[in-house]
């Protein structure tokens, strides 16, 4: 497991690798992001883009998802994965932002939590980029990073490893490391091919050199 100073440099590095690191889910309010996040599930942030392109120009509000056919919603966001139980959830989380929320979306995790779809990953996603609540939403690709690198076990739970980049990064860098975390993960930690042996972080990852030693006794074979 990595110590303080060495999770030191992991932040300090991946600020220096991606500085403008944030949401790549479009959007231009909250309402809009929360549907996004809950899209996004087991997808491709390029895919729900692709879209919620067409589907944010037809629906605006809340009464928009409400108001229209289940089989025309279904349509609209056929492509994605889940569309069925996806499109279930977002009129009924449109239907309670209407009758318990004045149509708004809520900041606070807890009442997010409460809409359907909405799981802790996406409620504190939208927490964090849509009302700036410090937070790290634990997704694949932060999992798979703060588990090669040593900052959490292998054997942690998605809230494990929650908890404990909660501890262990400072509160004011929790929004901006999840973001980096998740660029790391996806253009060079990848879950295939990770970048290791060009990682300016292979010094101190157990995992990277792990895989330099096998690649070299592959290359010997």
């Amino acid at each position: 497991m990595l110590n303080q100073n060495q999770i030191r440099k992991v932040l300090d590095t991946l600020q220096e690798m991606f500085p403008e690191a944030d949401c790549e889910l479009e959007h231009s309010n909250p309402f809009e992001l929360l549907v996004a996040v809950v899209l996004s599930a087991q997808c491709t942030d390029v895919l729900v883009n692709k879209v919620t392109t067409e589907l944010f120009k037809k629906y605006k509000s809340p009464e928009d998802y409400v108001n229209v056919p289940i089989e025309e919603l279904q349509k609209d966001i056929r492509s994605i994965g889940l569309y069925r139980n996806k499109s279930k959830n977002i009129r009924k989380l449109s239907q309670m932002l209407i009758d318990e929320y004045d149509g708004q979306v809520p900041s606070s995790k807890a009442e997010l939590e409460k809409l359907a779809g909405v799981g802790r990953k996406t409620a504190n996603v939208v927490s964090a980029v849509a009302f700036d609540e410090p937070a790290i939403a634990v997704d694949t690709h932060v999992e798979r990073v703060s588990k090669r690198l040593g900052i959490c076990k292998w054997k942690d739970s998605v809230l494990e490893v929650e908890k404990t980049l909660m501890r262990k990064v400072p509160r004011e860098e929790w929004s901006a490391t999840h973001h980096r975390m998740i660029f790391f993960g996806r253009y060079h930690c990848k879950a295939q091919a990770p970048k290791c042996d060009v990682c300016p972080l292979l010094e101190i990852c157990r995992e990277g050199q792990k895989r330099i030693r096998k690649k070299e006794r592959e290359a010997d074979v």
